[in-house]
């Protein structure tokens, strides 16, 4: 079987870098699926305005050669130790497809505005289904190591005059992905910095006491 994208996604995520582990871990990041021909046509996206959420099914296109493996190490678990691939979502995978739940913001023919999205710019949508609750979702089911595995945000601290320049919306959602995390779980150099992508800026920060801190932007 041969499959094509239906759609690419615009995100303010750029790189691999700094994306959320899982959709939903922010909830205000905002990003557009948009759609290829014939799929622009009204028809295509004819009632999806009548739900809240939908799935979208995705290429890890930035992992092009990964290698499949048996076993994988999920971040959850620091990175450290290992379990089944099939008993993880690492993009490291035989079939490189991910599944992400979003919500729908607008629905537009041509294209769906989307938030809480876990996927890069520029990334293939191979199907978009809607999400239905009763056939969805499970309430009070068990979820293996990540029941065992607390995971705490980090607080994130944005200088006022750095928040002034990217406005509110993109503040609070690039203290959602910071919050997450994005380094490598390995690495704790309280002295490094790091810079990730995000919109038309690089943004430099680094992490010390479980606090992020925003040091600069640079401009693309």
């Amino acid at each position: 079987m041969t499959i094509e994208p239906v759609a690419y996604f615009h995100s303010p995520l750029k790189e691999k870098f700094g994306i959320p582990r899982q959709s939903g871990l922010a909830p205000d990041l905002r990003g557009e699926v948009l759609f290829l021909e014939p799929f622009v046509a009204p028809e295509a996206v004819r009632g999806l305005e009548g739900f809240d959420y939908c799935w979208l099914i995705w290429g890890f296109s930035m992992n092009p050669s990964a290698p499949a493996s048996l076993t994988v190490r999920p971040p959850r678990l620091g990175g450290n130790e290992r379990v089944g691939v099939f008993a993880s979502r690492s993009p490291f995978r035989p079939n490189p497809l991910g599944l992400s739940c979003v919500r729908i913001e607008a629905v537009r023919p041509g294209r769906i505005e989307v938030s809480g999205a876990d996927l890069a710019d520029g990334t293939p949508i191979y199907d978009v289904k809607p999400y239905v609750e009763y056939a969805d979702s499970r309430q009070g089911v068990r979820s293996g190591f990540v029941d065992a595995a607390a995971w705490k945000p980090l607080e994130v601290e944005i200088p006022a005059a750095i928040a002034v320049i990217l406005g509110p919306k993109a503040v609070t959602a690039l203290s959602q992905v910071l919050s997450q995390d994005p380094r490598p779980q390995y690495q704790d150099d309280p002295g490094r910095q790091y810079g990730m992508a995000f919109g038309d800026y690089n943004v430099k920060f680094s992490v010390q006491s479980g606090k992020v801190f925003v040091h600069s932007l640079e401009k693309y």
